[in-house]
């Protein structure tokens, strides 16, 4: 584990050099992504181990979705304020309704996890927000003033809810800021 939060603090130090606590969060870090490499495949398979790779913020790794999740807060952080959830409504963009889709399917895939003991389908179902997120992240201008600004906010508000569940149910931090 000590080898994990050393390439885990490298990561930090390359992405956010100015992190308050950083021996902090790539403790959280390194260690949730070992826990998430081996939760995030199915238990009866076996898998390969790489720990530089495990220890990355791309691909499906657990600091993705970690990233992902501390990238939300900033945005909710700059907006300020939370909204009514019942504004995502009024998006009517693809990729919103993508992100509403997955949303959707949390609760069932925590029922589903639970009743075959299968954390990984868990892990996959928040590893596959994280994925549709940074691409609506990546396309939509989610702090643009408009009349739907609310609707994207209410909408990102839901992701990280959903995202810091799921990582506690698997029994990972998520940490705000990385």
């Amino acid at each position: 584990m000590d080898a994990a939060h050393d390439i885990a603090l490298e990561q930090i130090e390359l992405k956010n050099p100015d992190l308050e606590n950083k021996d902090e969060v790539a403790e959280q870090v390194g260690v949730g992504a070992v826990i998430f490499h081996d939760l995030k495949n199915d238990r009866t398979n076996s898998f390969d181990f790489n720990l530089e790779e495990v220890v990355q913020f791309e691909g499906e790794t657990k600091l993705y979705v970690q990233y992902t999740n501390a990238r939300i807060q900033t945005i909710l952080e700059r907006y300020g304020k939370e909204v009514d959830s019942s504004k995502v409504e009024s998006l009517t963009d693809d990729l919103a309704w993508q992100l509403v889709k997955q949303l959707n399917n949390y609760p069932g895939a925590i029922r589903l996890a639970g009743e075959k003991y299968e954390p990984s389908i868990l892990a996959r179902n928040v590893l596959r927000l994280a994925q549709i997120f940074n691409k609506y992240y990546a396309n939509i201008r989610i702090l643009e003033d408009d009349d739907l600004l609310e609707s994207r906010i209410a909408l990102i508000q839901a992701v990280v809810i959903v995202i810091e569940d799921a990582l506690s149910l698997l029994g990972i931090a998520a940490p705000k800021k990385m």
